[in-house]
């Protein structure tokens, strides 16, 4: 099949298949190129759709860009569980095998020191949300002329204040204590900056979001230990996503 090629992942050799009916971008089902005794795992894509330019445009078409970033993901997904992939960015795209062993051989060092750095590792993703935060002005819930007075609607608006301070306190300290707890369970962690709940769709306030590198081995371990931590406090709550590529640990470009 003629095409650019789309490449998903580097990894080391595997043996275990993958599962008989993926396919990837474009619908095309991924395949592995070996070179210097790595893999990378590629696609035939469209020139139409893949070269430079209508690449360019088409990464800001939203709807083209979830459906490409699903099927990406899936291959993703696909490779962690038979092997540790080291992903590349969303549209890494070559004109041939060719431009794709030369990657290869160009970053065949810092691919093999990474790879070596995550094999047998996974990365699980925690967040932790507060309560649902009010929007600019929603804690006025009665407005001052439905107050009794003026003087009770301050009062209770100070109040209302103060324990929504309280609680941002609450949810700050025990986001803390549970990334040191997690982060001492873990090899590695890295803290990402918290989600726009707009963008997100999701209800409260996000205080921790943090990704943390476990082995496989100890994986079960890892989720127990988020389990019997998560309702030490009323009103937090606690999503634990993955096992994932490690994504954030990659420490190369490719990074997502």
């Amino acid at each position: 099949m003629t095409g650019l090629r789309y490449v998903y992942a580097v990894c080391h050799p595997f043996g275990t298949p993958l599962q008989a009916q993926l396919t990837g971008v474009a619908g095309d089902p991924p395949r592995l190129l070996h070179h210097h005794g790595l893999v990378a795992v590629v696609s035939h894509v469209p020139e139409r759709d893949f070269a430079e330019e209508p690449l360019r445009r088409h990464l800001e078409d939203l709807d083209w860009l979830t459906a490409t970033a699903r099927a990406h993901q899936g291959v993703i997904d696909a490779l962690t569980v038979v092997t540790t992939p080291l992903p590349l960015r969303l549209g890494t795209v070559f004109r041939d095998d060719s431009g794709v062993r030369v990657m290869i051989e160009e970053r065949e060092d810092a691919f093999r020191r990474t790879l070596d750095r995550l094999q047998g590792r996974v990365e699980w993703g925690v967040k932790v949300y507060a309560g649902a935060e009010p929007a600019d002005g929603a804690d006025s819930e009665a407005p001052p002329e439905k107050a009794a007075s003026g003087r009770d609607y301050l009062r209770q608006r100070r109040m209302r204040v103060r324990s929504n301070e309280d609680m941002w306190q609450r949810a700050e300290t025990f986001a803390t204590r549970l990334h040191e707890t997690l982060s001492e369970f873990a090899e590695d962690s890295r803290l990402h900056a918290p989600q726009n709940p707009t963008l997100s769709g999701a209800s409260g306030r996000n205080v921790l979001n943090a990704a943390y590198l476990v082995p496989r081995s100890v994986s079960e371990e890892f989720v127990e230990l988020v389990d019997r931590t998560k309702d030490d406090v009323p009103g937090m709550r606690v999503e634990l996503t993955g096992p994932w590529a490690a994504y954030s640990f990659a420490g190369e470009e490719e990074n997502r």
